[in-house]
């Protein structure tokens, strides 16, 4: 929200008449501009967010879809093609190639780092000959000229929840705000009856290992809290608590509201408290999305198009095909931020066996996503992404054989890619070494990938920050960032 809005939305009477001297140049400006004086806050051109004037630069994204595959995809079996392996095959990964890299407790004590070579086939697809795996991911294929793919995405984090944290919010340490807070803190709502940033938890079909996933990872953290995201459920209804309960009309509900609206004003008036104008707000918009919620989420209404387009398990809900279709149903009605999770893919073990049914559940529906989207005329201001936390090791966890396999934690590089919003589809972006273990080419840190999905909303990272315990806070930190200009179309 725009500074000076904000001031006149929570200004007390009190405080009003405690600046003195101020008071009556105030009113005198105030009666000038008339109904003209809002024009200085949210509705001004280009004042949509927090500083004047906001977007920085005109922006080529209007809303965000980031698919977020928890626990951490492995980049040589899907896209970091490294055909050499299969010569190494049980050999010890070179300690030279390792380099003292430090290493989680689940292989630390292993007395040989065997590598286990990827055992899918990979197909060259697209303009630009995109090495990527085609039998698990078929679907996704056919959209490889869509795909803006980064190969040496890195981070320092080693651990799931520090490295999904460092991914959302930019910091390893809990309690800032995330991507889609700051999003939503920045460029504000495009609808009424909405939030504006939304996430969805999907269920993944195997379910061998789970990570845990809370809340913070979504939390608008210092920002208010209008700006952190709201979650809709995988089963029942979308939001509990979203109907009436029996005997609640809207009217009696209505009325209840405006009672509550008015005691936390009181409230407001003795504490100043602007965490209480937040709830109101947040009281209002659940008014409102009881309306406007059944139907977002009744996708029976859908085509049978639609399911021939993302599959059948688009029909059942909590699937990622289902969150999908959700996802863009949401942000065809306005919602600025979707984040979609999508858990098991930390494949300390099994990754040969679990591989094929993680695949199967994003493939069609992946596709269907970017599809459906061009359809409608908005792949070209929605910007998709998908990835995880971190990639995967090149040499094995615990057994080895040809047909299975597992693989530990490895932040020194994977694979991410960006779809439509302005990323340069059809781009390979850096290099890395014949064991897709270091980056001889290209890196791009975390925070400069943040940088970068700030730049295609039309936001200078540098320039757009939150004071908070007398700092500028940002997105991307304190240290250096960069915009990766050639991902950009």
């Amino acid at each position: 929200m725009n500074p000076l809005s904000e001031f006149q939305r929570l200004e007390t009477r009190r405080q009003f008449f405690s600046r003195g001297k101020n008071v009556l140049g105030y009113a005198a400006l105030a009666s000038l501009l008339g109904k003209n004086f809002n024009l200085l806050g949210d509705n001004a051109p280009g004042a949509a967010g927090p500083h004047l004037p906001l977007p920085h630069f005109a922006p080529k994204a209007k809303r965000v879809i980031y698919l977020h595959m928890v626990g951490g995809p492995s980049q040589m079996d899907l896209w970091d093609y490294k055909p050499h392996m299969n010569d190494w095959y049980d050999k010890d990964l070179p300690a030279s190639v390792r380099n003292g890299q430090r290493l989680t407790t689940m292989t630390s004590g292993q007395t040989r780092f065997p590598i286990a070579p990827s055992k899918f086939k990979f197909s060259q697809v697209g303009k630009n000959g995109l090495w990527m795996n085609t039998e698990l991911l078929p679907y996704t294929a056919k959209v490889a000229d869509d795909l803006c793919l980064i190969r040496t995405m890195n981070t320092e984090a080693i651990n799931h929840e520090p490295a999904i944290c460092y991914m959302q919010t930019g910091n390893q340490i809990t309690g800032r705000p995330c991507i889609g807070s700051w999003v939503s803190y920045g460029l504000g709502s495009m609808n009424q009856n909405l939030p504006t940033f939304v996430v969805l938890v999907a269920e993944p079909t195997n379910k061998e290992q789970i990570q845990a996933i809370s809340a913070r990872l979504w939390s608008s953290g210092y920002l208010s809290g209008e700006h952190a995201g709201v979650s809709f459920r995988s089963g029942g209804d979308p939001i509990l608590y979203i109907n009436n309960p029996p005997g609640v009309t809207a009217d009696l509900r209505r009325s209840q509201l405006d009672g509550l609206r008015s005691l936390n004003e009181m409230n407001y008036q003795a504490l100043g408290d602007p965490e209480t104008h937040t709830r109101i707000q947040q009281f209002e918009m659940a008014f409102r999305m009881q309306a406007s919620v059944p139907e977002l989420t009744n996708v029976a209404s859908e085509p049978e198009s639609t399911y021939q387009l993302y599959g059948e398990s688009a029909k059942k809900p909590g699937s990622f095909a289902y969150s999908a279709l959700l996802a863009r149903r949401l942000v065809e009605r306005g919602v600025r931020f979707v984040q979609v999770y999508l858990n098991n893919w930390d494949h300390h073990s099994n990754a040969g066996g679990r591989l094929p049914s993680q695949c199967k559940d994003i493939d069609q529906a992946t596709y269907g996503l970017i599809t459906d989207l061009k359809a409608r005329g908005m792949f070209e201001d929605t910007l998709i992404i998908w990835g995880g936390e971190f990639g995967r090791t090149i040499y094995s966890q615990g057994g080895l054989s040809h047909e299975n396999y597992g693989r530990d934690h490895h932040p020194r590089c994977f694979s991410m890619w960006m779809a439509g919003g302005g990323s340069k589809g059809g781009t390979i972006y850096g290099e890395t070494d014949d064991f897709s273990y270091n980056i001889v080419k290209d890196p791009v840190h975390v925070r400069d990938f943040h940088a970068t999905v700030l730049r295609l909303l039309g936001m200078d990272h540098e320039r757009f920050t939150y004071k908070y315990q007398g700092l500028d806070q940002k997105l991307t930190g304190v240290e250096a960032a960069k915009v990766i200009k050639e991902l950009l179309a």
